[in-house]
Order: structure tokens, then sequence, then C-alpha cells
């Protein structure tokens, strides 16, 4: 989780994420990997990537905050 880490963005954060999705995410991004973008549960715009491990439990691989530009495009996209 040290590479989450060092984009600021706390594990219980991409859980919220995840388990938060709206239409249409999750994406399938391929290579078995799934894409979702939403809001933390204090309000922060984030991108998160993860994976089925073996036991088909989420594994996230990467998450970031939103750019302000990547921001704008989804808060139009879902109002």
């Amino acid at each position: 989780m040290d590479h989450i880490a060092a984009h600021g963005v706390e594990p219980r954060d991409t859980e919220f994420v995840v388990s938060t999705a709206r239409r249409p995410y999750p994406r399938k991004i391929g290579d078995g990997k799934y894409l979702v973008i939403g809001q933390t549960a204090d309000g922060v715009y984030c991108q998160v990537i993860y994976v089925f491990d073996p036991d088909a439990e989420i594994f996230i691989i990467h998450a970031r905050p939103l750019t302000e530009a990547e921001k704008r495009r989804y808060r139009r996209s879902h109002k």
C-alpha cells in the first residue's frame, strides 16, 4: 500500500471509492484491471485502479487524487 500512500490516499479512502462506485464505474480497462473514479467520505475526488486476487478479494494497484481538470470533467459528466 506504499504506492497508494505516496499519492496521499489512505487505504480506507480507496475502499470507500470502490464500494460506493456509481455508473459507469467500475470500468474494465484491460488485463483484469478495473477503474473507479469517485469521492472519498471526506469529498476528495480520486481515481482507483484495482484487480481481483486469486481469492476474489480486491487488490488496489493504484490510487491518486484527480487533477483539477479531471474533477471538472467528472462533475460535468455526473450531473
